[in-house]
Order: C-alpha cells, then sequence, then structure tokens
C-alpha cells in the first residue's frame, strides 16, 4: 500500500519558536524537492535529500496525479520521481510539470537497464535520466545540477542517445577541435572513455586510479570545453571523431 507523507516544516525541528523563522528562511534559499516514488523509496529519497545543505523535501506524492497537484501547491524547484508511475503517465507529467510558469526541473529515475523512454523524456523536458541503481551521492549531485540548469544523463541511457543522434552529429568542427586542444593527453583519455559510456568507478578501474581523481579529470575537462554536463561534453568528442 502506498501513502503520502510531507516532511516536517525545518522551523519545527528543535528550534526555539523566536527563531523558526530564521531557520525556515536559511534553507528554503537552496533547492526545495519533491519526491515521488513507492512508499519504502519515498521515505529514504527524502531522507537522504533533505539531510543535504541547502535541500529540503517538501512533500512527498503516490501517483502522477497527486504529483501534478502537490507541484501545483508546494512549488518545488526540483521533482524527483519513478518514472513508472500508478496514473499519470511521468513522461506526460514530466511535460506538463514543463509548461507551468516557474516550471520545476525534473529528476527521473528508471528500473531499466537501458530504457528505451530516455529520448522521450528528454524531449518532454526532464532535466535529468538515472537508473535506480544510482549511488547516493550521484543522486544529490543531479539534484543540485538540474537545479543550476545543467542536465545529467547515466552512461547507459547516454549511450541510447548518442546512437540515436549520431548520424545528425556533425564532424571536423574547427571550434570543437580548439576546445580539444586544452586538454592534457590524460583528460582526453578519460573523456574519450566517458564518451564511450563509462561509469567514473568503470573509468577509475580501467586507468587504475580512485574516483575522486577521474571525477577531478572530469571536472577540469567539462571546464576547459566550457560544458555544463558530460552530455554535451560527448556529443563535442563525436564532432571531433574522438569516439
Amino acid at each position: 500500500m502506498t501513502v503520502t507523507a510531507y516532511a516536517k516544516p525545518v522551523a519545527s525541528r528543535h528550534l526555539p519558536a523566536h527563531r523558526r523563522g530564521e531557520r525556515i528562511a536559511e534553507r528554503t534559499a537552496g533547492t526545495t524537492v519533491l519526491v515521488c516514488d513507492r512508499a519504502l523509496t519515498r521515505g529514504t529519497l527524502a531522507a537522504l535529500l533533505d539531510a543535504e545543505e541547502g535541500i529540503r523535501v517538501v512533500g512527498q506524492a503516490a501517483d502522477g496525479a497527486e504529483l501534478l497537484r502537490e507541484c501545483l501547491r508546494r512549488r518545488p524547484d526540483v521533482v524527483v520521481t519513478d518514472i513508472d508511475l500508478p496514473g499519470t503517465d511521468a513522461l506526460e507529467a514530466t511535460a506538463r510539470l514543463r509548461a507551468l510558469p516557474g516550471a520545476p526541473r525534473v529528476v527521473l529515475l528508471s528500473g531499466v537497464d537501458v530504457d528505451p523512454r530516455v529520448f522521450p523524456a528528454l524531449r518532454a523536458g526532464a532535466g535529468a535520466f538515472l537508473g535506480k541503481d544510482v549511488q547516493p551521492s550521484e543522486l544529490v549531485a543531479a539534484v543540485r545540477t538540474v537545479a543550476e540548469g545543467g542536465a545529467v544523463i547515466e552512461p547507459r541511457a547516454l549511450r541510447r542517445v548518442l546512437d540515436t543522434f549520431a548520424d545528425r552529429l556533425p564532424g571536423g568542427d574547427p571550434a570543437a577541435a580548439a576546445a580539444m586542444g586544452r586538454l592534457t593527453p590524460r583528460e582526453l583519455q578519460v573523456l574519450k572513455l566517458v564518451a564511450q559510456g563509462r561509469t567514473n568507478g568503470q573509468i577509475g578501474r580501467e586507468l587504475r586510479v580512485g574516483e575522486t581523481t577521474v571525477k577531478t579529470h572530469v571536472s577540469r575537462t567539462l571546464t576547459k570545453l566550457r560544458c555544463r554536463s558530460r552530455v554535451q561534453a560527448v556529443i563535442l568528442a563525436r564532432e571531433v571523431g574522438l569516439v
């Protein structure tokens, strides 16, 4: 049985009455998130996200229709939702949410290894498409990224997107080639593996370095290429024929 529950207002959490308004303002200034999934997972995700600095879970919903109603009431900045929802389809819900004034950004979670709905999800306006086996730290990072206007697609789904657009991507772009020239040999190596759909963990094992080191290389690569997400960097790599 699924239930609907809402996080307690931050002000009620062990604060004296005269300081409650102050604490609410402090926390609300960050990203607010509405979590929608099965009851047990909802609670786990809500606890995970609400514990993060600058993120406040404002509510939970049990199905697509309730998700839409609560978004109209709560006006969250980011929605985290299972792609398989009872009632209103998550892709339809995403499209309807993105059409709202001050639309929330949407993070979709899928339990399918290579989900064919990734392209329709992006077309509907989803800002992130992740597997349900995503690491907690990666989910938190994805929420922060989409809140800032970026996009996140997990490697297996990214491969499907790239295969869809492979024939449409231009080649030999001089500007793209010049951007690649700013990368070190190691950064080029990491970018190539990213473009092949490898996760940070897989790249680390192949290069025999720690995952933190891989993340540093990826971050520097995105900065040098002036890309806001891994997706943009991979498309750039395709344009110059790196993969």
